[in-house]
């Protein structure tokens, strides 16, 4: 079994490479198409792994399945591109960010997780470093998007908290792709009937589509859902702050852009909040007896423990 420092850092990885998907989308794939983007980042590699697992859901699971799907993946697909349309990215990203303290707020009250504080106060820094780091002073409200940003925090952090509640029934390969397939079919049809099917791609094109699915769908979601389903999930959602952080930085290092001293100062308070939300609570060390040896601690004590 990987040490919880193992699966933390590895689970990291999963935001990281949705931090490429900026980058991706604006420099690979057809302009005006986030809906095939998101279709085409679920079903495809959902299929695949089906295809290799040959395993269905069975009995409650397809429609438990269904739902962690829509919630992960193809609600918050749409209401992401929703939000990213209607509003300038920086103001977007903010709202994004609220994911990790609506999940952890959700950990206590459905599955009572134990409060963590240092949760809290990293989700709040963490959304903090995030508008630093994206939102410029002057940018312009849409009430539609707003709603749909956090509409779409709030559908992965419900994701988060039903998926660490239902656990898995199957191994994690099939797990995840039961919740790409049902996110990718959720977004579908708005594809097809909002979008279409573009008349041509190029190599390029394929390239994107390509990354998306494989390290940005199939990866990524098997490292996420190992996470889940292994660590606190208050420990979990705050590793979500890394995918802004990466996407910037991307921007910094691929495209030239510039950065200021304020998003430079958003970073370093981005990176500090996904340190200090993601330690491990300390536990009281017991008291010990003036011989050294620990004193003998009741049943009661010892349950809540």
């Amino acid at each position: 079994m990987p040490s919880n420092r193992s699966l933390l850092l590895t689970t990291a990885i999963a935001p990281a490479l949705w931090g490429t998907t900026y980058l991706v989308t604006t420099e690979f794939l057809p302009p005006d198409r986030p809906l095939l983007a998101g279709t085409l980042r679920a079903l495809p590699a959902g299929l695949i792994l089906l295809a290799a697992t040959r395993t269905l859901p069975r009995g409650e699971w397809w429609w438990k399945a269904a739902v962690l799907g829509t919630l992960n993946i193809g609600a918050f697909f749409a209401l992401l591109f929703v939000s990213a349309y209607r509003l300038p990215g920086g103001v977007s990203a903010t709202l994004g960010a609220v994911n990790p303290i609506i999940a952890t707020l959700l950990a206590i009250v459905i599955i009572h997780e134990a409060v963590r504080r240092q949760a809290i106060v990293a989700a709040l820094l963490g959304i903090v470093g995030v508008a630093m780091l994206v939102l410029s002073p002057g940018a312009q409200l849409d009430w539609i998007g707003v709603i749909a940003g956090l509409l779409g925090g709030t559908s992965t952090a419900f994701g988060v908290v039903l998926t660490k509640r239902w656990g898995r029934p199957v191994p994690l390969l099939s797990f995840t792709a039961w919740q790409l397939v049902a996110g990718g079919l959720v977004l579908l049809v708005p594809t097809l009937i909002l979008e279409g099917l573009p008349s041509s791609l190029s190599a390029v094109n394929i390239g994107g589509y390509a990354w998306l699915a494989l390290p940005g769908a199939v990866v990524s979601y098997l490292l996420w859902f190992r996470g889940i389903l292994a660590l606190p999930a208050s420990r979990v959602v705050i590793l979500t702050f890394l995918a802004p952080l990466v996407a910037t930085m991307l921007g910094w290092l691929v495209l030239t852009e510039t950065l200021s001293p304020l998003q430079w100062s958003g970073a370093g308070v981005i990176l500090f909040s996904v340190w200090f939300g993601s330690r491990p609570a300390r536990t009281p060390t017991p008291p010990t007896a003036a011989s050294g040896k620990p004193r003998a601690m009741s049943v009661a004590s010892g349950n809540k423990a």
